[in-house]
């Protein structure tokens, strides 16, 4: 199943502005695929994270898709962010310097110009547990992302089971559909040594209607203007 999801906050900018609309592959989830590196992810609020901020009310059209499905109901408190490390990964970031999974920098053109990759709250070293993500918005000056929930249950982490699914499209606006692929710096050599096993390849693949979206999905950035990441749907940060 493909759902729309609205983006109302800036904490994913450049990659998803205000106004974006982003398509979200349900299906795969619910056939064994887990989140993998640099995958832009939507997922339920862990607990605590959008705590006490009321969802933006939506307008007739928004009400309208929500009814058929192919938008979330405004009650739901979903977010959108960068999956950075996954079960089983080292992650950390001194100040100024470099994200590092499992000892290697991350390159990371798709961060929003003039920011830092976490000058504003360092953390780690953190070993992600089995079954959960550590996840980060591109705009890092503007995203209470993993980094600012570390005193949660979880510290930091999202479980695998919270992830409503994968964003692999910009659909609108017109001038601005794209996909949403995964950058080349996860893909370096020997940033699986101390992570976890490569993601077990969907069973839904050989049903009609999934392997687009797979194939869509495991697309390489390979220029700094494709670069994206994942940010709040109900908030601010």
């Amino acid at each position: 199943m493909v759902q729309a999801f609205s983006i109302p906050s800036d904490s994913m900018q450049d990659t998803l502005q205000r106004g974006d609309r982003v398509l979200v592959d349900k299906l795969t989830p619910w056939f064994g695929s887990t989140p993998e590196r640099g995958e832009v992810v939507v997922f339920h609020d862990p607990g605590g994270w959008l705590e006490d901020q009321k969802p933006a009310e939506p307008n007739v059209v928004q009400k309208f898709l929500s009814f058929i499905g192919l938008m979330p109901s405004a009650e739901e408190k979903d977010l959108i962010k960068r999956v950075i490390a996954t079960g089983g990964d080292t992650v950390e970031c001194k100040k100024g310097g470099p994200v590092k999974v499992n000892g290697k920098a991350l390159n990371e053109p798709y961060i929003y110009p003039g920011d830092s990759a976490c000058d504003d709250m360092p953390f780690g070293p953190i070993k992600v547990p089995k079954g959960r993500i550590w996840v980060m918005g591109d705009h890092r000056q503007n995203s209470l992302d993993s980094r600012y929930h570390q005193e949660l249950p979880g510290g930091g982490t999202v479980s695998n089971d919270e992830v409503v699914g994968r964003a692999f499209t910009i659909a609108w606006p017109l001038n601005r559909i794209d996909w949403l692929g995964i950058p080349g710096t996860f893909d370096q050599k020997g940033i699986n040594g101390m992570g976890a096993a490569g993601t077990a390849a969907p069973v839904a693949a050989g049903l009609a209607g999934a392997v687009p979206i797979v194939l869509w999905r495991r697309r390489r950035l390979t220029r700094p203007s494709d670069a994206i990441e994942g940010t709040d749907l109900t908030r601010k940060g």
